[in-house]
């Protein structure tokens, strides 16, 4: 049989990452990534930072809750390696972390609205849109279902012998 059609297997024959978890993990550090970005510039390296958390507090909230999405990212690199075996009971509630973090991220959305007086910004609003959408993708999607349950546990089996 020829499986070349189905794209989100590997040439393993298990399910890829969805593109979208890593979307979502990305949006989820994205405190990381605003400061990664940072350390490019030469000039103001504070200028992109103030661009997107004016207040130094939500930057520094933003890379403390970012850290879950970076220790989920790389959990889901070790699944793709299958190799550390004691990394599989955090893989099975991957689901559930991405939950907390999406909760803990709509805290600290808050929190940026009651800093900014609850004035509208596009940055809040996107949040805001990425937010809801990464809620519903966890909740609805079958291919992150699929993908969490890949993983199977290792059965150790012991012949005997008479």
């Amino acid at each position: 049989m020829n499986f070349s059609h189905i794209t989100w297997l590997d040439d393993k024959g298990h399910i890829k990452p969805p593109i979208f978890l890593y979307a979502i993990l990305a949006f989820l550090a994205r405190g990381w990534c605003i400061f990664i970005a940072s350390l490019t510039q030469a000039s103001d390296r504070a200028e992109l930072v103030r661009l997107f958390y004016p207040e130094k507090s939500d930057f520094l909230l933003a890379l403390a809750a970012g850290l879950g999405a970076v220790v989920l990212y790389v959990v889901v690199l070790a699944e793709r390696r299958r190799s550390p075996s004691w990394l599989r009971p955090v893989f099975v509630h991957l689901k559930w972390g991405l939950w907390i973090l999406l909760l803990l991220d709509a805290i600290l959305l808050a929190q940026r609205l009651i800093h900014g007086q609850f004035l509208f910004h596009w940055s809040l609003a996107l949040d805001a849109l990425v937010l809801f959408w990464s809620g519903l993708y966890v909740y609805k999607s079958k291919r992150l279902s699929y993908y969490l349950a890949d993983w199977p546990k290792e059965t150790v089996t012991s012949v005997k012998e008479n």
